[in-house]
């Protein structure tokens, strides 16, 4: 769901700012805080850009949609109320 190289990345930027003897624990450390980082965001209820930018284009045709839908039922009411 989330993009895994900023995940990386900011893994890496806290990585870099630990102290030094907890650096030394190298990868072990790096891959727990992504670890941490994923679970986290996983908690979030969030959706990805990827759904989000899907879910926009439908709404934009359902709207669309329903403008037509109004503009014809009000031709029609029109029609009705001339005869």
């Amino acid at each position: 769901m989330f993009d895994a190289k900023k995940l990386e990345q900011i893994a890496k930027q806290i990585h870099e700012s630990m102290p030094a003897p907890v650096k030394e624990l190298g990868s072990d450390v790096n891959q727990k805080v992504q670890q941490v980082i994923q679970g986290q965001l996983n908690k979030l209820d969030v959706v990805s850009r990827e759904e989000f930018d899907v879910q926009t284009q439908v709404l934009l045709r359902t709207r669309q949609k329903l403008n037509e839908l109004d503009a014809k039922f009000a031709e029609i009411e029109t029609k009705l109320s001339e005869k």
